[in-house]
């Protein structure tokens, strides 16, 4: 009586193991990715939207040249001076405030933003008209 002995290696993979830890991660990015806010600006763009009524201060436009001067409503002035007109007009319009920044097509990214950054910090509407 002759015992055959089985020398064949199964070639078979268990996925089961794999899917399990799949759908691990898939959960753990899905929930992860629900908690995590982006800390962006809240820009409003020109639209088509109800007309709000018009400001009890003079508009603000804030022009920025190519050379990463500031001029308000036509008169140079620094980032500081932007920030006290920003402060006079938020105490004259409360929560309607609102300033536009208009800047050359060859300003730098880094003072577009600035003013951008001030007026969210200071709770000011911004409207960033396209580059001239």
């Amino acid at each position: 009586m002759a015992v055959k002995k089985r020398s064949k290696v199964s070639a078979e993979f268990n996925m089961s193991s794999l899917t399990d830890i799949i759908f691990l991660l898939l959960i753990f990015f899905m929930l992860t990715s629900s908690v995590v806010t982006p800390n962006a600006l809240d820009l409003q763009l020109p639209g088509k939207k109800t007309t709000p009524p018009p400001p009890k201060a003079k508009n603000k436009v804030v022009v920025i040249d190519q050379d990463g001067n500031y001029t308000l409503n036509g008169s140079p002035v620094s980032i500081e001076g932007i920030e006290g007109q920003m402060q006079q007009l938020k105490r004259i319009d409360g929560l309607k405030a609102a300033i536009v920044i208009s800047p050359s097509a060859y300003a730098s990214n880094e003072k577009v933003v600035a003013v951008l950054d001030l007026a969210y910090r200071m709770e000011v509407r911004a409207v960033l008209t396209a580059p001239q």
